[in-house]
């Protein structure tokens, strides 16, 4: 009787298990990592590139552009208001829109056309790990089966390839991940809008954000 009451008991737990929805990962996709100054560059030059299709899909090729820092003018930039990523993204943009011949300024003026980008650092509390590529176990299956009967160094030195592979494709993502969205606006239009996120690594985040000031002690003397 109590085994009856127990094995009903159970079929209810599973019932209600199964009529949970259960969480389940994206279909497996790949993110770059911005880990290099070269990096900031090559994003610099991904979006001067698309600026200059746009102006000239647009019929704007009269126009001047303005690239805006994220504080503002640099002038305007109170202390600890830039950053590196800030700073050196904005003259890598700078030189790859000239080099496009894009018609820059240095200067903001009435009629410029602005281009803006706003950089939001995310931070996960929990890490994220890549796990295997699709068709690697398949991989190391095939190759078990195939060194079964082999003799013991060369099934270890099979067992050791296939430890190499496990590593190589169980990827660590870290903690951070860093949005950029550059966008070029006319009299508060979108012309263009480009968003881009990327894995950083963790001891580099402060490249993409304001330093926050310490806190001001006051120091007051007393006397015995």
């Amino acid at each position: 009787m109590r085994g009856l009451i127990f094995f009903c008991l159970c079929l209810f737990l599973l019932n209600g298990c199964l009529r949970s929805p259960q969480p389940i990962g994206y279909p497996y996709s790949e993110q770059q990592k911005m880990r290099a100054a070269h990096h900031w560059d090559l994003l610099a030059n991904d979006v001067a590139n698309q600026v200059n299709t746009e102006l000239i899909s647009q019929g704007y090729l009269d126009r001047t552009v303005y690239v805006k820092h994220s504080c503002g003018q640099p002038d305007n930039c109170g202390p600890g208001e830039t950053f590196p990523f800030d700073e050196g993204f904005n003259d890598l943009l700078t030189t790859q829109l000239v080099n496009f011949g894009v018609p820059t300024q240095a200067e903001k003026e009435a009629d410029s056309l602005i281009l803006d980008y706003k950089i939001q650092v995310l931070y996960h509390q929990a890490k994220s790990y890549q796990w295997f590529r699709p068709g690697t176990l398949t991989v190391l299956t095939a190759g078990v089966m195939v060194f079964r009967n082999a003799p013991f160094e060369i099934a270890a030195i099979a067992a050791a390839a296939a430890a190499d592979v496990l590593l190589t494709t169980t990827v660590d993502g870290g903690h951070y991940e860093v949005i950029i969205t550059t966008s070029m606006v006319d009299d508060n239009l979108y012309l263009m809008r480009k968003s881009d996120v990327y894995y950083i690594d963790d001891p580099d985040f402060w490249h993409y954000q304001q330093v926050t000031p310490a806190d001001e002690l006051e120091l007051t003397s007393s006397r015995f």
